[in-house]
């Protein structure tokens, strides 16, 4: 955002109007020990093109995906951001809006608000979506509270190829409510089998916890998770990529009882790992444990339509000990960003765009396992990331493809020690055909 600085005269006239003396004197609240007793060590102030050239020399130090052909993913996405998207959320009215805590004069947040959940809801075949979360590693987390206070259980029974940052944000916030949290191993590619989870449930088990696809690409079965946890009487939460419910069954349909995921992937672009959006959504019967806002839509006392905040069930509207979240903070500029995402792509472009990952990643997956010293350890069906296994080192052919500018695949021994020499890698729709050969090329050793 452009900074227009103030001169001396401005300042000036500012501290006369009210009553200041100097700039310090609005420091006079703040006890003399606290306050710097020194000027601030800044260097001499720039012209505004040279301020402007040393912002982007120190820019350009940066590399992204502009520069590299991407070929990973683990949790954060090179997808199309078709222009409109940046357009509309660049209108002041949109990135100036704050929060709807006047609802009366906030007509308009509170419907984009509503079209987001609106959206949410029919993509994930939930009944009711919250106003959105700060990311999907938090709204995870809400996810599992949220069953812990429906079923009055303490424990909860996580899938091991949920994101590992996910499962670490998970272990930060329920080890302090003392939840138990039970790992569910893995075998080939997925989640332990509809046999093996039964050792695994009791009555005892709040909710059990799917991520899918998961971190490695492969597509659960949450039907079955959600049938073996519901004989116990416990919920069942679905962890999903919302771009791949264009090409694959809503968990709804298949039995979620709470839907959770990370929005990236509508709209937002990489960024360096942020600001992303987290999303949830759920059964009706569970609204009154939903963390966070809630917009509806009513008739005013004259019969026009409007928007009001159903319910808020955040720690700044109730006591905090009532409060059923106190980790939601609403990203309500991305939240619309995805929301014009969607708009945009209709039904017919997502299942485009997700069909175009399936496509592509197969394609891609395929070629490389023609590679010699390249295999492919797991046959579970994916959407747009896979596994390969190699005889090379990671790091070495990660090495390579870097210099050839090109952002290989994940080493997966950071998060998984027992998977040495195994890399997970991405492929959206933005990759052309060129570019997948272009990879193939540079990682069988031909610069």
């Amino acid at each position: 955002m452009p900074f227009l600085p103030h001169t001396r005269e401005e300042e000036k006239a500012m501290l006369q109007a009210i009553g200041a003396s100097s700039t310090k004197d609005l420091f006079q609240d703040i006890p003399k020990e606290l306050r710097l007793q020194r000027p601030l060590q800044l260097p001499q102030g720039l012209a505004e093109k040279a301020a402007w050239e040393e912002v982007q020399r120190l820019a350009e130090r940066n590399r992204h995906t502009g520069n590299f052909l991407c070929f990973r993913g683990a949790g954060a996405y090179e997808h199309y951001q078709p222009s409109a998207v940046n357009h509309l959320l660049s209108r002041a009215d949109f990135y100036t809006a704050y929060t709807p805590y006047q609802p009366e004069i906030s007509q308009g947040t509170l419907q984009s608000i509503f079209e987001y959940q609106t959206c949410i809801c029919e993509l994930t075949g939930m009944d009711v979506a919250n106003a959105s979360h700060y990311d999907g590693a938090t709204a995870l987390t809400e996810a599992a509270l949220m069953a812990v206070e429906a079923t009055r259980r303490a424990k909860v029974a996580v899938s091991t190829l949920v994101h590992p940052e996910y499962r670490e944000t998970m272990q930060t916030y329920l080890r302090r409510r003392g939840v138990e949290i039970i790992w569910l191993p893995y075998q080939e590619g997925l989640t332990v089998s509809g046999t093996d989870l039964e050792r695994y449930l009791s009555d005892e088990v709040a909710a059990v916890l799917i991520q899918s696809p998961n971190f490695w690409g492969s597509i659960e079965d949450l039907k079955m998770f959600a049938e073996k946890i519901h004989e116990k009487g416990g919920l069942f939460v679905a962890c999903v990529d919302p771009l791949s419910l264009g090409v694959l069954e809503s968990p709804g349909r298949l039995g979620a009882d709470i839907v959770v995921g990370d929005g990236q992937s509508l709209g937002l672009p990489l960024s360096f790992g942020g600001p992303y959006l987290g999303f949830m959504a759920c059964k009706e019967k569970y609204v009154r444990r939903l963390p966070g806002r809630i917009v509806g839509k009513t008739l005013d006392r004259l019969g026009r339509e409007g928007y009001v905040l159903t319910l808020q069930a955040r720690e700044q509207h109730i006591r905090r000990e009532k409060a059923s979240s106190n980790i939601c903070s609403n990203q309500a500029l991305c939240a619309l960003a995805a929301t014009i995402y969607l708009a945009l792509m209709g039904p017919e472009g997502l299942a485009e765009a997700g069909n175009q990952c399936l496509q592509k990643s197969h394609y891609a997956r395929k070629r490389l396992a023609a590679l010699p010293g390249v295999t492919i350890p797991f046959k579970a069906p994916f959407f747009q990331e896979f596994v390969v296994k190699t005889k090379e080192a990671p790091n070495q052919i990660n090495q390579r493809l870097w210099e050839a500018g090109i952002l290989g695949g994940l080493d997966l021994s950071k998060y998984y020690p027992e998977m040495e020499n195994h890399l997970l890698l991405c492929v959206t729709e933005m990759r052309s055909r060129e570019e997948i050969e272009r990879l193939i090329q540079v990682w069988g050793g031909d610069r």
